[in-house]
């Protein structure tokens, strides 16, 4: 079976296991979506929704935001892990949009990458979630289940973006990174892994 064989298999499979995949992060604008991304490094998305509320309770704008102390915001987030470094970055990425993007969230890929605390992955998110902008963003989860269908090598991330978006339309990138995250949690761990348990794993190993 030949990659792009396997790609249209694995597609096939997700539109009929997950249709409508939904952004699991609580959120109601693209501000707001891009902290919750930036909170959920390393830590689960229950978590993140469970502590959001609290905080734009409090700052729900980047102008709310920037005049808080980092202390105050580290303590809400603290939930979280990481929480030092994440508060520091929501601080100074909230000054940083009011200071040079008159505090709007920028809608570029360029622009979100050097904003505090923003890597490529979070700034994938927001382009797909809040602009409705063609990504790919490639979590632990797609990582895994491409090397695992034999759609990319896995060596690093930035691989398996590249791999994946020349296997996929571009019209499909933004509702498949989200089906592949929820199938890689229902169907495809990393951990307990059973090839017989996974609809794609099992149609692939008999292919």
């Amino acid at each position: 079976m030949t990659k792009k064989e396997r790609a249209a298999l694995v597609a096939k499979v997700l539109e009929k296991t997950f249709p409508d995949p939904q952004i699991p992060l609580q959120h109601k604008d693209a501000y707001t979506l891009l902290i919750a991304v930036l909170l959920s490094a390393q830590c689960t998305d229950v978590r993140v929704n469970q502590v959001t509320p609290k905080l734009f309770a409090l700052a729900d704008t980047p102008q709310k935001m920037a005049v808080l102390d980092p202390k105050q915001i580290e303590e809400i987030i603290r939930p979280c892990g990481l929480f030092s470094m994440k508060s520091k970055a929501i601080w100074k990425l909230s000054r940083d949009l009011l200071e040079h993007h008159r505090g709007k969230v920028p809608q570029t890929l360029e622009a979100l990458e050097k904003l505090p605390g923003v890597g490529h992955k979070t700034a994938s998110v927001v382009m797909v979630q809040a602009f409705g902008k063609p990504a790919f963003p490639v979590d632990t989860h797609i990582h895994r289940c491409a090397e695992r269908w034999g759609l990319s090598s896995g060596k690093n991330v930035v691989q398996t973006e590249r791999d994946l978006k020349r296997l996929f339309p571009r019209s499909k990138w933004n509702k498949l990174h989200l089906q592949i995250i929820y199938f890689a949690r229902k169907y495809c761990p990393a951990r307990g892994h059973r090839v017989e348990n996974c609809p794609i794993c099992k149609l692939l190993t008999q292919g």
